[in-house]
């Protein structure tokens, strides 16, 4: 909650009048929690339950990297209540594509063995745990192997230059989707946080296009 784009749109939304709602997942930021001890499917339950019972109308979702992931997953299961979608440097099947298929055969090691990988961070002050729990609960949720039923509009900003979720993973979520209204944008010198005030101002655009109907 405490992040840069996330304290820039409770700032923005409240200029222009529209609801927010913000939170950290557990194991994340001022949540409760072991980060070790999460996976997609519990993670997917907090989004849930913040849409169900501190929510209400139409919502227009956001979501960063992974969150843009859960955000996809959330708008799949919440048809009703979506009206539209907003991924920043979208990361769907993360755990698989990006982080699985990647490791090292000492990070293999590490997770058949000890069931953990500390996985290095340019983000944090240490290193993200990996689970093997992460990732076998993870394939419960992929969402780039077939059609995605999602028809509410939805709209991809990417970092060329992200160093961490390559920019074709939301051309691939773009494929996916079965929506016709979905947009990719690319930022040539993009990086993955997409947090830089140029960055912010398209992100504040996209976000009136889809609320502001």
């Amino acid at each position: 909650m405490s992040g840069i784009k996330g304290e820039f749109l409770a700032e923005m939304t409240a200029k222009e009048g529209l609801g927010y709602a913000c939170f950290d997942y557990r194991g994340h930021g001022a949540s409760s929690g072991r980060f070790e001890d999460g996976t997609i499917g519990a993670w997917l339950s907090d989004l849930l339950a913040i849409i169900d019972q501190a929510t209400s109308g139409p919502l227009v979702l956001v979501g960063s990297s992974m969150g843009a992931w859960l955000a996809v997953l959330a708008a799949r299961d919440r048809p009703d209540r979506i009206a539209g979608l907003i991924g920043v440097a979208a990361a769907p099947d993360l755990t698989e594509d990006l982080i699985a298929a990647k490791m090292d055969e000492a990070a293999r090691s590490a997770i058949a063995l000890d069931g953990i990988w500390y996985r290095p961070s340019a983000y944090e002050d240490g290193p993200y745990p990996i689970t093997k729990k992460l990732l076998d609960e993870g394939r419960n949720h992929l969402v780039l192997r077939a059609p995605i039923a999602i028809d509410a509009p939805v709209r991809l900003l990417h970092g060329i230059a992200d160093p961490d979720v390559p920019w074709r993973q939301s051309e691939r979520l773009m494929m996916a989707l079965t929506s016709d209204d979905v947009r990719l944008t690319l930022i040539k010198d993009g990086d993955h946080r997409l947090s830089r005030p140029a960055d912010l101002a398209l992100l504040a655009d996209t976000v009136r296009e889809l609320a502001i109907r």
